[in-house]
């Protein structure tokens, strides 16, 4: 009698991280009759060894591990355009989890079509946003790619979770877990979860890692000048930097400082608000810089009209809507205003805030001759008159239209003026 002929399996690709969800995922995605590719993305998280990780992902089970050295990637193409459109969602938090979420859809859909995979699969749950940027991007780059989810799916809780991985023989952490869920990457770390669930407790010391106390901070402050070609920093105190270096000295040196702390409640994307700690030590001072510099390169209209573009950007980008035509639009317009933001801003790193101290630029359209009030004011005073007339002509014309002049103040108003006489007698 002839062997059966073995059933040749589908593929799905795990974006793997080799931490417990993850890990678990393997043999739950193999239950389900898939061959499970793993797919791990270095965006400068402060993780374990990457090769231990891809060996840790093929020993649970994985018929292939990938690994990808994603940090310039991360960079180029969603941390400077990011900087750029100065983007902060909800006016606070930098995107540093948001932006990487895109950037590991693009990765699990070029390996699946590279692998032949039908499907892609997640670690999310159910009540996490980054379900929707990951699914919502990797359906913008491929419609027909299939999207798992077996945190959101199985329906088990951390204790079943280790339990399951006991009995498949799924390596687990041997160290007490973090009472915290956190993310990090280049651009910041998250934490939330544990005591930052109530809004009322202050964040304890261990929900950061990256900056100290404020109050702990030097009592010397540190000065820094960061040079900006078209928007995008290119040089720390005068010495040229690629963007990981350039990133990481700045965490490193606005870290010990204090600066980057956030503590916010957000609105998020599924529909409730969370409460959420950040620590950005880089991004806050990139983003105070480079906003400082735009006020001296661009022009009244061109800043008014890219606040709405960035507020836009920000949302877009926390939503899952990078890869939309809207967003593709967005950036062509910041691009072109970032042509002429050339220049460097030296900033005060002290106690937890970044302050600027001044700036300079080649393409500065601050003129000193037009703002001093001292010699060699070269504004034309007299042209003063007919532009306020002009100006005022609407509200003044409204005003007349419809008879109204006359100026009332409430009752309890006293009038202290005093005749001339008056002024004489009483000195």
């Amino acid at each position: 009698m002839a062997p059966k002929k073995a059933v040749k399996k589908d593929k799905v690709v795990l974006a793997y991280s080799g931490g417990l969800d993850t890990s678990v995922a393997i043999p739950w995605l193999m239950e389900q009759g898939y061959d499970v590719i793993t797919m791990t993305a270095d965006v400068g998280q402060q993780a374990d060894n990457m090769e231990e990780i891809n060996e840790k992902a093929i020993k649970t089970g994985a018929v292939t591990a990938h690994m990808l050295d994603l940090r310039n990637e991360m960079i180029e193409r969603f941390i400077w355009p990011g900087l750029k459109a100065n983007a902060l969602y909800e006016g606070v938090y930098p995107l540093n989890s948001a932006y990487s979420r895109p950037l590991i859809a693009q990765a699990l859909v070029y390996i699946a079509q590279k692998e032949g995979a039908v499907a892609i699969a997640h670690g999310c749950t159910g009540k996490g946003q980054d379900q929707v940027r990951i699914e919502v991007c990797a359906g913008a780059l491929d419609p027909t790619i299939k999207v798992l989810a077996p945190v959101r799916d199985w329906h088990m809780s951390r204790e079943q979770e280790m339990e399951y991985a006991e009995k498949h023989n799924v390596p687990v952490p041997t160290t007490r877990m973090s009472p915290y869920s956190l993310d990090d990457n280049l651009w910041g770390r998250s934490c939330e979860c544990g005591v930052l669930e109530d809004p009322w407790n202050k964040p304890p010391k261990g929900a950061y890692g990256l900056t100290v106390d404020p109050l702990e901070a030097p009592d010397k402050p540190a000065v820094v000048e960061i040079t900006f070609e078209k928007g995008i920093p290119t040089a720390v105190d005068g010495r040229k930097m690629g963007g990981i270096e350039l990133i990481g000295a700045l965490n490193k040196l606005a870290g010990a400082h204090g600066v980057g702390r956030i503590d916010m409640v957000e609105n998020r994307l599924v529909g409730f608000k969370s409460r959420e700690v950040y620590e950005c030590p880089a991004a806050v001072t990139l983003i105070t810089a480079h906003k400082a510099l735009e006020t001296i390169t661009l022009a009244k209209d061109v800043m008014r009209a890219k606040g709405d573009i960035e507020k836009r950007f920000a949302e877009m980008t926390y939503e899952g809507c990078w890869f939309s035509p809207l967003m593709e639009a967005i950036q062509a317009f910041v691009d072109k205003t970032q042509e002429v933001v050339n220049g460097t801003v030296r900033l005060q790193l002290y106690k937890g805030q970044a302050v600027v101290e001044g700036m300079k630029s080649a393409d500065a359209i601050y003129r000193y001759d037009l703002a001093t009030y001292s010699e060699g004011d070269s504004f034309d005073h007299a042209a003063s008159v007919g532009f306020i007339k002009v100006w005022g002509l609407p509200i003044k014309t409204w005003t007349q239209t419809h008879e109204k002049g006359s100026v009332n103040f409430d009752s309890d108003v006293k009038d202290s003026t005093l005749a001339g006489k008056e002024i004489a007698k009483a000195s």
